[in-house]
């Protein structure tokens, strides 16, 4: 059963529930529509006649009146009253009308003598509308909710949640759906939030009056209403509809093109129901807020348009795109097959049966060689009261992968969303493994329970830096429940977060640990075996490439190279501690060096970047580094096995060296991961 709030607790909490304005005239009937649950002000002394000392006033039963004047009058206004010089009359109903005008009130006017100066008489007509949404955010289109006009965050917060239309029902010549001016399946309603205009009063309106649905021209870019032709019955037999007769019952009420609306008044006791999708997610200039009116018109006289007598209001939220973490479970994992990628994905295939997940592979003849899979894209989700399902976000970068977030990901109940910008504006920085998110965390009492985004930009005293693409910028900052941290990565040649740090879960302290790479921990792996007497070990055993642990300890070049990369991470490493609330227990360091590009002036792994792994659950898919070999085992795999395996984490170690490596890249770059979404409600967030 819905809930539901009588008018006068609506009335003290509401601002639009100040009596309305009514002016009688001497000698004629007015006739008005009344709203139950409001007041009409009439003020008696502008109309009364010059010499009227006193008044009188009778009602119908069900018409209550209240005198507001600088004169004391009794309890009864039958009798005669004394007029002030601003005498006004409350007027109010407490039911709805069964028939039109079935309610009078009289107004007479008097002199010294008693004489009759004369009368107005009013005709009444009371209704109760409400127009009514998910306030609450329990599911259910409660009564009136005296707080239905506004949003506040929080656990005891309210305010009604709407869905971007982000996904696609259709299969033939694939649309997102809020491209569409039209409703074509039932299933398109669920992505819809519901809003519902209750009405209770006679079979029809007196004449000339009528119900306005409207919006503002801003807000109507950003969301459209439908309404339900014949309210509940057809919407259990609209599976078997042909779509003409969907759209008559589904028609479109409110769009950029359309303002305002006349909406059908039912008669008795009725409830009309509105589908309301939203078109446009929070952005710089959107604050993710919007107002919805219904006005009750009144006919001003013919020539004249129709004036406001009454308006109700509701507002929604548009429910922001939320990122999933690492500590999140996983559902399924995303990669690429080329033709140079096959120890690649014998890994990945084997790691992801280990951990129970769906693989999803993108084969060559739609990834045209495009091996990055974390770069053109970002897996979120949406959320609401009564609906939820995942969104990818889809890259910039566009690369031969471009076409995938759209063609393959996006359909029923799975959502898509872009930000483009010019491709002169476009850098690196614009790819995905720049755009991470930490598990949640508590920061100086505030609390971030769906954790902080984090993308990498340039330093600010770096001339000529590249940066994340201000539109993308712009987007994730406007979600406001991930509220993002900058870091500095165009130290680095490709530029990505997701080159010096990663996040795993742990069963201790916080929940999770930060992983940062550290060339000073790799030395002290290097320094540990040369005093141990395995200076002679080889990096890249094998190959051409190989060196030794002597001749990476005695090259003073390269060590310079990487005393700048730890400079460069720690700062990084400090605005993490300080935005995420981290102690130094809370970060491992793995062991990973880099080397600097005479070209550019910036640095990439000079290994397999051992931080740039695959996270499913506790098992963890990490690049194989090729470190020197002690005793059979890898050195580098050895250590990272100790710092990571005593958190209950295994580590498995894939070849990506040639497929990925050689090409800037790691295991994260080349893979992705759909996740749950947080069990934690985003508008409960304090904010």
């Amino acid at each position: 059963m819905n809930k539901s709030y009588s008018s006068v607790e609506t009335a003290k909490h509401s601002s639009m529930n100040s009596p309305r304005t009514l002016r009688l005239e001497i000698g004629k009937i007015r006739r008005t529509l009344f709203v139950v649950g409001r007041k009409v002000a009439v003020n008696l002394t502008s109309c009364a006649p010059l010499q009227s000392k006193f008044f009188s006033v009778k009602c119908s039963p069900n018409v209550k009146c209240q005198v507001l004047s600088q004169v004391q009058v009794g309890n009864s206004l039958i009798s005669q009253q004394p007029i002030g010089k601003n005498t006004v009359l409350l007027i109010s109903m407490e039911a709805a009308s069964s028939l039109p005008n079935d309610s009078k009130l009289s107004v007479k006017f008097y002199g010294d003598k008693s004489e009759n100066l004369g009368s107005a008489l009013l005709h009444l007509t009371a209704v109760e509308i409400s127009l009514d949404v998910d306030t609450d955010r329990d599911g259910i289109v409660e009564n009136n909710n005296p707080n239905k006009a506004s949003w506040k965050w929080g656990p005891n917060g309210h305010g009604a949640i709407l869905l971007v239309n982000c996904d696609s029902e259709t299969s033939y010549k694939k649309t997102v759906d809020y491209e569409k001016e039209e409703i074509s399946k039932v299933s398109d309603l669920k992505d819809m939030s519901k809003m519902i205009l209750r009405t209770t009063g006679p079979s029809e309106l007196p004449e000339g009056y009528k119900l306005s649905l409207h919006i503002s021209q801003t807000d109507a870019e950003r969301v459209r209403i439908f309404r339900s032709r014949s309210s509940k019955q057809a919407e259990a037999t609209l599976q078997n509809m042909l779509l003409s007769l969907f759209q008559k019952e589904y028609p479109l009420v409110l769009n950029k093109k359309q303002l305002a609306n006349e909406v059908p008044y039912q008669g008795g006791k009725n409830e009309l129901v509105f589908y309301v999708e939203g078109l446009h997610f929070p952005d710089k200039d959107f604050d993710g807020l919007l107002t919805i009116n219904l006005s009750l018109l009144e006919p001003a006289g013919e020539g004249f348009p129709p004036t406001p007598i009454f308006t109700d209001k509701v507002m929604f939220r548009v429910a922001p795109w939320i990122m999933t973490p690492n500590t999140l479970r996983p559902l399924e994992v995303f990669v690429c097959s080329t033709r140079d990628n096959h120890d690649f994905l014998k890994g990945i295939k084997q790691l992801v049966k280990t951990s129970g997940q769906k693989l999803k592979i993108c084969y060559e003849y739609m990834n045209r060689g495009d091996r990055w899979m974390q770069d053109e894209l970002e897996f979120g989700y949406i959320d609401s009261p009564h609906h939820s399902f995942p969104v990818v976000l889809d890259s910039p970068r566009d690369g031969d992968l471009g076409e995938f977030p759209y063609d393959t990901l996006l359909g029923p109940d799975f959502g898509y969303v872009t930000r483009n910008a010019p491709r002169k504006e476009v850098s690196s920085l614009d790819s995905f493994g720049n755009l991470e998110v930490s598990p949640p965390v508590t920061v100086n009492g505030k609390n971030y329970p769906l954790g902080r985004i984090i993308i990498g930009v340039s330093f600010p005293t770096t001339e000529g830096g590249r940066n994340m693409t201000k539109v993308v910028q712009d987007f994730l900052w406007a979600q406001k429940v991930q509220e993002p941290i900058a870091l500095y990565s165009d130290w680095l040649l490709v530029g990505h977060v997701d080159e010096f740090l990663s996040f795993v879960p742990a069963p201790d302290r916080k929940g999770f640990r930060l992983l940062l790479a550290s060339p000073d921990a790799a030395y002290k792996v290097f320094r540990t075996l040369q005093q141990k007497g395995n200076g002679k070990a080889k990096m890249f055993a094998g190959t051409n490439e190989a060196v030794s642990v002597d001749d990476i300890l005695s090259d003073k070049q390269f060590q310079a190279e990487n005393r700048y990369v730890q400079s460069c991470i720690d700062w990084n490493r400090d605005v993490l501690k300080k935005e995420l609330a981290l102690d130094d227990e809370d970060i491992i360091d793995l062991p990973v060096l880099f080397k600097v590009d005479n070209k550019e002036n910036r640095a990439l792994a000079f290994y397999p970047d051992m931080v740039n792994m695959l996270v499913l659950g506790n098992n963890l898919g990490i690049p194989k580094p090729f470190g020197p070999q002690v005793n059979g085992n890898c050195a580098l795999e050895t250590e990272v096995r100790s710092l990571l395996e005593p958190l209950g984490l295994n580590c498995n170690f894939i070849d990506d060296f040639t497929s990925y490596h050689k090409l800037l890249g790691e295991v994260h770059c080349g893979s992705n991961v759909l996740r749950e979404p947080f069990t934690f409600k985003w508008w409960n967030i304090e904010l």
